[in-house]
């Protein structure tokens, strides 16, 4: 007779797995605002739209939460948050700083590999920037952030800018096409994963300030729109 054995640390692996399937998943729905500062969703309907089982979906929520794009109400169900232009500039003075240490710290840890993924995201930014491909923007975005924390290898620094990243992501979104420069956001972000690439921690720093330069008086461009 076969034995069908369950394996606990693959099982914990499949639910991680759908947990950041789920995570990603809502994190691009709301950032891109497919699903709108202020509405309210259930766990059933979130099961629904992505196919997804109630476990992953809790799990992302509770991150998402930590993140501050959505908000758990007991017995009243969850509520993407609303966008605060106070609270974006807050968080740009916190952002400012940890961006410039993590992106000062790749570009001094980050081996041969990821030094290439860092040339090859650089690329695919400067193709973005020329082509005004948005999505393949907001995707490479995501993927330098990630990219960033694994090289700069400190988990602590990493954490603080996960829960910023977010609700950066989404307040450009909301207002980028009233400014439309994307080819010159693209071509920062380029900078800096170029810089990275080269090992040149200098030139990494300079292309981070230039970045929060940018999305600071990209922020405060907003109060006249």
């Amino acid at each position: 007779m076969n034995h069908v054995s369950t394996n606990p640390i693959s099982l914990q692996q499949s639910i991680e797995s759908k947990s950041e399937q789920a995570y990603r998943m809502l994190e691009e729905m709301i950032v891109t605002m497919d699903l709108q500062p202020g509405a309210l969703l259930s766990e059933s309907r979130l099961v629904e739209m992505l196919g997804l089982g109630r476990t992953p979906i809790r799990e992302a929520l509770q991150r998402l939460a930590t993140e501050g794009l959505v908000e758990i109400m007991a017995r009243r169900g969850i509520r993407v948050t609303d966008i605060n232009i106070r609270q974006q500039l807050r968080l740009l003075e916190v952002r400012r700083a940890l961006e410039q240490l993590n992106i000062r710290l790749s570009a001094r840890r980050a081996n041969h590999t990821i030094k290439e993924q860092f040339a090859r995201i650089a690329d695919g930014m400067s193709a973005a920037a020329r082509d005004n491909d948005y999505k393949s923007f907001l995707h490479l975005d995501r993927d330098l952030n990630e990219l960033i924390a694994v090289a700069a290898d400190n988990e602590y620094s990493a954490q603080m800018l996960q829960k910023i990243h977010g609700l950066s992501r989404r307040f450009w979104h909301k207002h980028y096409l009233q400014v439309d420069d994307l080819a010159e956001v693209a071509g920062l972000h380029a900078a800096i994963a170029q810089a990275i690439a080269d090992g040149d921690e200098e030139a990494a720093a300079a292309a981070s300030v230039a970045h929060m330069d940018y999305i600071q008086s990209f922020t405060l461009s907003t109060l006249d729109l």
